[in-house]
């Protein structure tokens, strides 16, 4: 390997069942952007001179035999996007010098020996860390309270070590968490009550822990969260029936023997009530009664307002079905050149006014598919696009809205800047495409029922509902059009392409619906709403407008760029005309 060209930028030796160590020369190749070596047979050390490979973005030494510790020369590797050092005999501490690979995104360390407490330095990673996995080693210590910092973290894994103290509170800030496993640890005290913030948690194990104190109420709440086990801890108290806790095959509270009520197949104590909490209990009764009698009234008035928003109801707190792939992938571009055979014609499944969009294999096991949206940085405000849909895409979850899988701003092998955009992959493409399939060349789609029509009608207005009223702050999408709605196996609309998305301040939010801010506006012709042609201002009632053109075409199955429309006939005036005509008869 010292004897390979200093010039070689990609190497992996993956499952090649290769014996023997790593040599120390491996310095030498100083050009070196990509390496992997994982799978396969080798032991010995990591040699100190890996610290040598200065331009190192990606580094799998993961299933070996590696032993000794993790050189603190590791920290040298400024550039590295990603690290696996998973499943070896690796011992020692865990050197604080990785604190300086400001660029890490995914960090594996699990199954090895590795001892000694969690260095606080390790965890001033940049907020871009997206998984951290120290799981099944027997590190000691606490879990710093510093893994606050990691705001874009989406898994957290310290499963199976020794790990004790309270569960810190500032995990609360990590607001992207989607899964989190610290089971088989000495973890103590309450669930902090901070946690209520990771809205979009989806898996959360605590189990064979010393965790006391009550079940906290805002864990019924979490409308994403699919599996909860809180077994053999210290818990008591009246285990809630809302939410999660409705649904026995997916929680478990075992060992805790001082639980009590919950559903019937958790097979819980009866709780036993006395005579002050009878007392308490009445009073709280009232409490509630008063409310609840003036929401009724309240709600019969507003009766008819519902019926009339039936069809746009918001459904943002629906839970989407798990994808068949790990969330937030960590992915660099060498990987991204694989899965799309190179970035080949192929594999080309559309064009857009900033770049393009391939289909690409992730994993050749599981045959992974993803959507891959290469930016075009030649092309003006392709890099700014790229911005604006991480910036709008970066906190918002709802099932019709496309999911954004990862990102990838490196360098290509040819030392250009590359950016793209990984999303779950839509097997039956763009609405555009059935609307219109003579003109696209795919007559083999067969034409959409009008209940198919309408259903995607929903969900493209459920979308924009959260987006306006429901995300973290209101977002004006600014092109809606049938080609940025992608369609599921199901046929389930997300709407997709957020490159011209305006996300307003809090401040502006109550008065975006008037106008107010001030941002410049683009979209597509045909489709973007008349004031601001004449310099109007950003505003949600843009998109409704959008939508509007967009209802009108599903019906009609006319584009409002229709050559047909001309000398005074537009796409609104010949819907009037069908609905006329469909009185007349």
């Amino acid at each position: 390997m010292a004897n390979l060209s200093t010039q070689i930028t990609v190497l992996e030796f993956r499952e090649n069942n290769i014996h023997g160590s790593i040599p120390s020369g491996i310095g030498n190749l100083i050009n070196m952007e990509y390496l992997d070596m994982g799978k396969n047979d080798i032991t010995g050390n990591i040699p100190v001179q890996i610290g040598m490979l200065r331009r190192l973005q990606a580094l799998y030494l993961d299933s070996n035999r590696i032993s000794g510790q993790i050189p603190s020369s590791i920290g040298n590797l400024t550039l590295l996007n990603s690290l696996d050092f998973g499943e070896n005999n690796l011992d020692g501490h865990i050197p604080p010098s990785l604190g300086n690979c400001q660029r890490l995104s995914d960090m594996s360390l699990y199954h090895n020996n590795l001892n000694g407490s969690i260095p606080k330095e390790a965890l001033y990673i940049s907020s871009i860390l997206i998984i951290l996995n120290l799981g099944d080693n027997p590190l000691t210590g606490s879990l710093p309270s510093e893994v606050g910092n990691l705001k874009n973290l989406a898994i957290l894994i310290v499963a199976k070590n020794r790990l004790s103290g309270s569960i810190p509170g500032t995990l609360g800030n990590c607001l992207l968490l989607e899964n989190i496993f610290m089971e088989d640890n000495h973890f103590e005290g309450m669930i902090p009550e901070s946690l209520s913030a990771l809205r979009g948690l989806q898996s959360l194990d605590i189990s064979n822990n010393m965790l006391s104190g009550e079940i906290p109420e805002f864990l019924g709440t979490l409308h994403f969260l699919i599996y909860l086990n809180l077994s053999f801890n210290e818990l008591r108290g009246e285990v809630t029936k809302n939410g999660i806790f409705n649904n026995a095959s997916v929680i478990a509270v075992g060992g805790n023997q001082k639980l009590c009520g919950g559903i019937a197949e958790l097979k819980l104590p009866t709780c036993i009530i006395t005579a002050s909490s009878k007392r308490k209990s009445h009073y709280l009764l009232l409490e509630v009664i008063t409310p609840v009698v003036v929401m009724v009234l309240v709600s019969i008035l507003l009766l008819s307002f519902i019926v009339r928003r039936y069809l746009r109801r918001p459904r943002r707190n629906e839970q989407s079905s798990a994808p068949p792939f790990p969330q937030h992938l960590t992915i660099s571009y060498a990987e991204l050149l694989k899965a799309t055979n190179g970035f080949s014609e192929a594999n080309l499944i559309g064009v857009g006014s900033y770049g393009s969009v391939y289909k690409g294999i992730l994993d050749e096991n599981d045959e992974t598919l993803i959507a891959v949206k290469v930016l075009n940085l030649d092309q003006r405000g392709a890099a700014k696009s790229f911005n604006s849909e991480c910036e709008a895409l970066k906190n918002i979850r709802h099932r019709n809205l496309v999911k954004m899988l990862s990102t990838c701003s490196s360098i290509d092998f040819h030392g250009n800047d590359f950016k793209a955009l990984i999303f779950e992959f839509m097997p039956n493409g763009s609405l555009e495409k059935w609307l219109h399939p003579e003109a696209d060349g795919h007559q083999e789609l067969r034409k959409l029922s009008f209940m198919e029509r309408l259903g995607i009608a929903i969900d493209i207005a459920s979308a924009l509902e959260y987006l306006h009223h429901h995300s973290h702050a209101a977002i004006v999408h600014s092109d809606l059009k049938p080609g940025n709605v992608l369609l599921d196996e199901k046929l389930t609309a997300h709407l997709s392409d957020f490159g011209l998305a305006n996300v307003l301040s809090e401040f502006s939010i109550s008065s975006a619906s008037n106008g107010t801010n001030s941002a410049a506006m683009k979209g597509s012709i045909g489709y973007i709403a008349p004031e601001y042609a004449m310099g109007g201002k950003v505003s949600t009632h843009g998109d409704v407008y959008s939508y509007g053109i967009l209802l009108l075409e599903m019906f009609t199955g006319k584009r409002p760029t229709d050559e047909m429309f001309k000398d005074g006939l537009s796409l609104h005036s010949f819907a009037a005309l069908l609905k006329w005509l469909a009185k007349k008869e």
